[in-house]
């Protein structure tokens, strides 16, 4: 009889034991603990974070300064994204060669450079310059998203790689949600109170005045988060327990390469997805200032303060996406992750519908729930096409952030929308979101075929 209780907590003890080296082997492979290395690398997720989020409502800011057009201010999002997709096989080539953790350091290095570039951009008073700056920066984010995400694929067994990287990414939204924060509080609402229309009233010195004010105050940010990345490089640099197990020779057979990881459907399906998917996200993101401000000056607010008011539902809408992802990333242990990203991107195309269907602040709310549905899809989209793909996972990440091009191409077929104003007398704003509905149904159908490719 008093052996039941001890049976008992003999289990519970067993139980306590298991989970523990459940959530150890997350970090562990081969008895190597990589706990330390993965939270380095997991604050470059916040770091990138950080630069996506802090430029998006740059596109708004950068119209009205220049006294753009919606289609020339996502020239923004052209530079800022094209230096993903120009530099992701040569980053690959370079990790390749030598190794993850100095295609990090290159990677950091190019996103301090880039964010120091801003200082002389300022002086000429141009806009090419800007786009320059962001192509830069974002070549060195382009050196760091190829080298982290398989990084931390690897830093463990291969059963938990998709949840582990969802984890990492976990902690993209808080960098996401401090570019916000700064764009908003230190970009937005001290920029010259005067609107889009005043400003083309101005005679050209006064305008140069004020686009100088405005100009540096954008520029600030970014140079401060230059001396931030710049201490993160010495880190990394200066600890030297970083593991060496994914770290390539450097015979590189690039055409053979490529050849054999397109073959694999799931890749190829995959990198399309992830095309899609980033154009969904930038669109969704960024154009909810236009699509805010649009709704929100219908109710009688002044342009300035339905920009920032609209900026606030953008950061609802991060804080939402990163509690989201944690949730996302529990119930990856429950469900298939292909079946998890089908369900989660017809909910997205029906809250789109919401979004171009309606007129008011519900449509707002739409908006902002899309982000709920988006969390779990970069990651699981990246997981999935690079399972099982061992060292070829180098170049397989690199196709994978050349997809990003997507958040360069496809802002500026919505921005294009935007502008047309009106469409057959309704809000070519509300319209413009079929382009993020399109994506979803593209995400959705990945995940369909996945889930049924593994029953």
């Amino acid at each position: 009889m008093r052996r039941q209780p001890i049976t008992r907590l003999a289990r519970l003890t067993d139980l306590y034991t298991n989970n523990l080296m459940e959530k150890k082997s997350i970090f562990e492979k081969d008895g190597v603990n990589y706990i330390v290395p993965f939270i380095l690398i997991t604050l470059c997720f916040a770091l990138w974070g950080f630069a996506n989020d802090i430029t998006n409502p740059m596109v708004k800011a950068f119209s009205k300064i220049f006294r753009m057009s919606v289609t020339k201010g996502s020239f923004v999002q052209v530079a800022f994204y094209g230096g993903y997709f120009a530099m992701a096989f040569p980053a690959a080539i370079f990790i390749k060669k030598y190794s993850y953790k100095t295609g990090i350091l290159v990677g950091l290095g190019l996103y301090a450079f880039g964010a120091f570039m801003f200082y002389p951009a300022i002086l000429t008073g141009q806009y090419v310059p800007f786009l320059i700056a962001y192509f830069i920066l974002t070549c060195g984010l382009s050196f760091l998203e190829t080298s982290a995400n398989p990084y931390i694929l690897s830093m463990g067994d291969e059963e938990t790689a998709t949840r582990r990287l969802n984890f990492a990414q976990s902690f993209n939204p808080i960098g996401s949600l401090t570019g916000m924060f700064v764009a908003m509080t230190f970009i937005q609402a001290r920029l010259n109170p005067l609107d889009t229309v005043e400003r083309a009233k101005l005679d050209e010195a006064s305008f140069e005045a004020v686009k100088h004010h405005d100009l540096l105050v954008l520029s600030k940010p970014y140079l401060m988060i230059g001396l931030v990345i710049a201490i993160v490089f010495l880190i990394i640099l200066l600890y030297k327990k970083m593991p060496k197990n994914s770290e390539g020779g450097n015979k590189i057979e690039f055409v053979k390469t490529l050849k054999r990881i397109f073959s694999r459907k799931r890749y190829r399906e995959g990198v399309i997805a992830q095309f899609f998917y980033v154009g969904a996200q930038i669109t969704c993101w960024t154009f909810i200032i236009q699509y805010g401000t649009k709704i929100l000056m219908s109710t009688g607010m002044e342009e300035s303060a339905a920009e920032i008011m609209s900026q606030k539902f953008n950061i609802l809408a991060m804080i939402i996406f990163c509690l989201s992802r944690f949730i996302c990333t529990f119930l990856l242990k429950y469900f298939k992750p292909g079946k998890l990203l089908m369900n989660l991107a017809i909910a997205a195309c029906i809250l789109v519908g919401f979004v171009i269907g309606l007129r008011n602040i519900w449509g707002l709310y739409a908006l902002v729930g899309v982000s709920a549905c988006m969390s779990l899809m970069f990651p699981t989209i990246y997981g999935i096409a690079l399972n099982k793909m061992g060292d070829d996972a180098k170049f397989g990440a690199a196709g994978l952030i050349m997809a990003i091009l997507g958040g360069s191409l496809l802002p500026i077929a919505q921005a294009a929308i935007i502008d047309c104003g009106t469409i057959c007398n309704y809000p070519a704003v509300n319209l413009s979101f079929i382009v993020p509905m399109i994506c979803f149904v593209v995400v959705a159908t990945f995940g369909f075929r996945t889930f049924t490719e593994n029953n």
